[in-house]
């Protein structure tokens, strides 16, 4: 018998909003959350650079049954972290958390109906066992971010450091900043950074899409004054979410106009003599990759200030006091913040089995964003590229939670999704053409080109899709009935 009806990779934003839906969707079942580190919170945890916050407003990055009351709609990271902290212990989800518990590798077995996982818990191997495995570790590796191989690195004196793995008690106060980067990182930490150092640059080989958006949302705050919480959340939430699926759509279908507005808007910021051209100009379409958000336009208003600068050049070398560019100039630096990206992973990095097949990502196709051709009882919680995180993850807590009631309805221990349309084609998992999603595709699982196996970017859609459409669609697999091993075993 399993340790447990379902077992939660990860304690973070998806993890917790997983457990919660678990326990109040699905009563009967047990349940336990692996969490490898020692703390709740996930990436809201482990980043500590300086100014991090969310590059999404909070009444979508939120839970949608814990509404988000504080006025900024941008939130900073602390407080982010306050709040699935207070979710995790409002609702007891903290009780069921194993810290420092390491999840390495996992295996299926029909025969028993489930999931042994290898774990190491302080330098110890063991197992847990469940009946269904829910990831919700994330997309990126927790061990390090991306750095590239930056020449003459090693002749550098000063700091080199990732955000990622930021040291405690870096002073950049008085300092000469350069950051490699131009990503939401980068806009994040170039603003705060120049409010007490010498002087900052980000340094970018090609601009992003920057938008200045309010760092408050009135009408949202003015909302909470007349309506009960949870009902001016959800309005508010949905008025994001709307807003948000129009911006996206109109700006796949009219990408010049949408282009030339983002261009235009940072050009009224900056000024009609800043080479926005060159610094603030892509040379792709909006949402090929992430749109960044700057909330109170902060970054232009470090530009402005001269406190902070944009450098568009290539690295020629890294010298004792700096980098040397391409182009012949040099920028001093005491420190250099390398915001290059992440590690992406599939499926938390796990390697699966199953009946002692290895599971290779990369050949697997991906059932409605969230499970996978051939592997029983597993479900992934993967956000939106376009949107909130959370507004997928939810939904797909959700559909894990009609399926695991499906089961026990109809007696089933097993469900795997399969493929039976030989017209089906696959494609990446993501077509963003960032330079750390572009590294990662190939170990990624594929999407198909028609639904079940079609990845939507779209709220609207996935809530039709996951939330009103039956569970047994004729490509889920129900199986291994309860009582059928004894029944084996009795045969034998």
């Amino acid at each position: 018998m399993a340790d447990f009806d379902v077992v939660i990779v990860g304690a973070g934003l998806s993890g917790i909003g997983a457990a919660y839906h678990l326990q109040t969707n699905c009563p009967d079942r047990t349940y336990a959350i692996l969490e490898g580190r020692e703390a709740i919170g996930g990436t809201w945890d482990l980043f500590r650079y300086p100014g991090i916050r969310s590059d999404s407003d909070m009444y979508t990055l939120g839970y949608a049954f814990k509404p988000w009351t504080q006025a900024k709609a941008i939130a900073d990271g602390p407080s982010i972290l306050t709040y699935i902290r207070e979710t995790a212990s409002d609702h007891r989800i903290d009780q069921h958390i194993r810290f420092g518990t390491q999840v390495k590798s996992a295996a299926w077995s029909t025969e028993d109906a489930c999931w042994t996982v290898q774990v190491e818990t302080n330098g110890k191997a063991g197992t847990v066992s469940a009946n269904f495995l829910f990831l919700c570790g994330g997309y990126y590796s927790y061990a390090g971010g991306y750095t590239p191989e930056f020449p003459g690195v090693e002749r550098f004196k000063g700091e080199l450091v990732h955000p990622q793995t930021w040291p405690e008690g870096l002073d950049h106060t008085g300092k000469k900043v350069v950051v490699i980067g131009s990503g939401a990182t980068a806009v994040t930490l170039v603003p705060e950074m120049a409010k007490t150092a010498a002087h900052v640059t980000m340094l970018q080989r090609s601009p992003t899409y920057v938008v200045a958006a309010p760092g408050e949302d009135k009408a949202a705050n003015w909302l909470r004054t007349k309506l009960p919480a949870k009902l001016a959340y959800a309005i508010t939430r949905w008025r994001k979410v709307l807003l948000g699926m129009v911006f996206y759509n109109y700006a796949r279908k009219q990408p010049a106009k949408v282009k030339a507005g983002i261009v235009g808007m940072v050009r009224k910021e900056l000024g009609p003599d800043y080479d926005v051209e060159t610094h603030f100009t892509p040379s792709y379409n909006p949402w090929d990759q992430r749109i960044c958000l700057v909330p109170d336009a902060d970054l232009f208003a470090a530009i402005r200030s001269g406190a902070a600068e944009v450098v568009t050049d290539h690295i020629e070398t890294f010298t004792e006091t700096g980098i040397k560019l391409t182009s012949g100039k040099v920028l001093e630096a005491d420190i250099v913040v390398s915001a290059t990206g992440l590690v992406l992973q599939a499926m938390n990095g796990l390697k699966l089995s199953v009946d002692g097949r290895p599971v290779d990502p990369g050949k697997t196709l991906s059932y409605k964003g969230m499970m996978y051709e051939g592997v029983p009882n597993l479900a992934s919680a993967f956000g939106y590229t376009n949107a909130s995180w959370t507004l997928k993850c939810d939904l797909t807590c959700e559909y894990v939670c009609r399926l695991l009631n499906h089961m026990t309805k109809t007696g089933n221990r097993q469900v795997t999704p399969r493929n039976t349309d030989p017209t089906i084609g696959q494609v990446p998992w993501l077509d963003f053409s960032s330079g750390y999603v572009q590294r990662a595709m190939a170990s990624f699982p594929k999407q198909g080109t028609k639904a079940p196996w079609k990845l939507h970017q779209n709220y609207a859609l996935d809530l039709l899709n996951l939330r009103f459409t039956k569970i047994e669609d004729g490509v889920l697999e129900f199986s291994n009935k309860a009582g059928s091993k004894a029944r084996r075993l009795e045969a034998a």
